[in-house]
């Protein structure tokens, strides 16, 4: 399911934020975005499900996206540094209230739906700020 996630995310990203429009979409980036999704974002998110981990998971999403797109290791910590804390700042003002209203008002079995939603939202702004 992350897979798939990461993978639409990608495709907003590139297609709505970036208006690049069909014969520019990089399928290539759209895998590796994929392939993030099933190998790391998948099994981390699963197993750590809770908010006071995405300082961890960020770092390391924005590194192995650098890392995947070709960035030394020196341009690496310069994305790091640049974009790191917006990301940050960003699940903060997303997340909390989302979930809050999620367990609130939604009901349980509506609950997946709402986070795999936002959460497609969220993997487009994730692949746009990784791959910019």
């Amino acid at each position: 399911m992350s897979r798939s996630l990461v993978g639409v995310g990608d495709v907003i990203s590139q297609q709505v934020i970036e208006r690049r429009g069909l014969s520019n979409h990089n399928l290539q980036r759209t895998t590796k975005m994929m392939s993030i999704g099933f190998f790391f974002v998948g099994p981390v998110v699963g197993g750590w499900y809770k908010l006071g981990f995405a300082p961890c998971f960020l770092g390391a999403f924005l590194g192995i996206s650098g890392a995947l797109n070709g960035l030394t290791v020196e341009e690496n910590i310069a994305k790091l540094k640049r974009d790191y804390m917006d990301a940050l700042i960003s699940n903060y003002y997303l997340w909390p209230p989302v979930q809050i209203a999620n367990f609130y008002f939604i009901p349980l079995h509506h609950r997946l739906a709402v986070v795999q939603i936002v959460a497609v939202v969220w993997n487009s702004y994730l692949s746009w700020k990784a791959n910019k």
